[in-house]
């Protein structure tokens, strides 16, 4: 065996562990990521000693933001609390360009997906096997009554993180099999968006329904026949469910009434975040500094007659952005994520496929306005956001870094 298939066996055991790695927490998924970086850097460094990539306008953007995200911790109000967020950005670039390399590879790429798809499996498996017996495949019993955490235990979470592959995987099922078996990837999205919604997290399950949708409304392969007939179904089994099960009615259609008619929650979390931007308008409090601030760690007169909620952040993207950037960072992040992904949806939609399709429609939802969202710059979050973003790059040679500036 040489030194390539080495190499490529090596990687293609860390890029395959990704989805397990995450389940098992996100210290043993900040391992693997670094582990494929520092594995990468060595590999590049010392073997390939190919750098045009460099050259390319997404790393470019993404060194631009990295600039940034250390100028950011600088001025946090807490700059202990900014740099340990902000600092080891550093990693989703090195894995950013490290997916692109290995993934420039058809072969290795369907390769990580397939093994992607049995994981995955298994934990759809782990969601139906609880919300039938009330306890995983492990014996765990969810702390969060019949909302299902699966194999996440104290984070009722399983909904984002199907969510962060779903797209992904059902795009390469139809591009690697094209009009073969259809029907069997049709029940596959299906038994997957069924899933999703058996969790019980409602911003999930309107991701995955709106996503679905517009996946397969733009997928040239089906008749508009077909297309009709599978979201009739669709939306039959979800109301099936909801119609006979009075916990299902409580948090789909009931708790959904109550959040937008009385229930000030979000909105008060809203406000708080738009609160504190006031206040620190140029540059905001600083990554991860919304709880300093909403909290009470730092004294502010002004803010604390507003009666701000303490949490961790703001629960939506932009209020996020706001409150920790202020409108001169919020500006400059949404503006370099446009031109990263949004200006490439916009202007080369012809030359998208599947698999990115899949993902882009992902990184839209993260995105969207009015959704309730996870701190944006968490490890978690962070994770499957760079995941798919790098993945929309890496699997089309149109858009990969390296084959868009190889050698010469």
């Amino acid at each position: 065996m040489n030194f390539n298939k080495i190499i490529n066996y090596y990687f293609l055991i860390l890029f395959s562990f990704i989805p397990i790695s995450i389940i098992l927490g996100s210290s043993i998924s900040l391992i693997n990521i670094l582990l494929i970086d520092l594995s990468f850097l060595i590999f590049l460094f010392f073997y390939k000693k190919d750098f045009n990539f460099l050259k390319s306008k997404p790393i470019k953007y993404l060194i631009i933001l990295y600039i940034y995200l250390i100028f950011n911790s600088l001025i946090s109000l807490d700059q202990s609390i900014g740099l340990e967020r902000n600092f080891g950005f550093i990693r989703i670039i090195v894995f950013f360009v490290a997916l692109n390399y290995f993934f420039k590879d058809k072969l290795f790429y369907q390769k990580t997906f397939l093994i992607w798809i049995i994981v995955i499996s298994f934990v759809l498996f782990d969601v139906f096997f609880e919300s039938i017996n009330g306890q995983n495949t492990l014996g765990y019993v969810s702390p969060y009554g019949k909302r299902i955490v699966s194999f996440f235990k104290d984070e009722p979470i399983v909904g984002g993180y199907l969510n962060a592959f779903y797209l992904i995987l059902i795009g390469f099922l139809n591009l690697r099999f094209k009009n073969k078996y259809l029907n069997l990837i049709t029940l596959f999205a299906i038994i997957y968006f069924s899933c999703i919604f058996l969790t019980g997290e409602r911003s999930n399950s309107i991701k995955a329904i709106l996503g679905v949708s517009l996946f397969y409304i733009f997928f040239k392969e089906y008749k508009l026949k077909y297309k009709l007939f599978s979201f009739a179904i669709g939306l039959i089994l979800i109301f099936s469910v909801i119609a006979n099960s009075g916990w299902f009615k409580s948090r789909y259609i009931d708790q959904i009434k109550v959040s937008l008619t009385s229930d000030k929650l979000y909105f008060d979390l809203y406000k708080s975040g738009f609160e504190i931007s006031k206040n620190y308008p140029l540059f905001g409090v600083g990554n991860k500094n919304y709880r300093v601030i909403a909290c009470g760690q730092l004294h502010n007169e002004k803010l604390e007659k507003n009666n701000l909620l303490c949490t961790t952040h703001p629960h939506q993207i932009y209020f996020e952005f706001l409150s920790e950037h202020g409108f001169i960072g919020s500006f400059l992040l949404i503006f370099i994520f446009y031109k990263l992904i949004f200006s490439k949806l916009f202007f080369n939609q012809k030359n998208l496929n599947y698999i990115q399709f899949g993902a882009s429609i992902y990184i839209i939802f993260v995105f969207t306005p009015l959704i309730p969202s996870g701190a944006f710059f968490s490890d978690y979050s962070l994770t499957l956001f760079g995941l798919n973003m790098a993945i929309f790059y890496a699997v089309n040679k149109k858009f990969n870094i390296f084959l868009t500036h190889q050698k010469r």
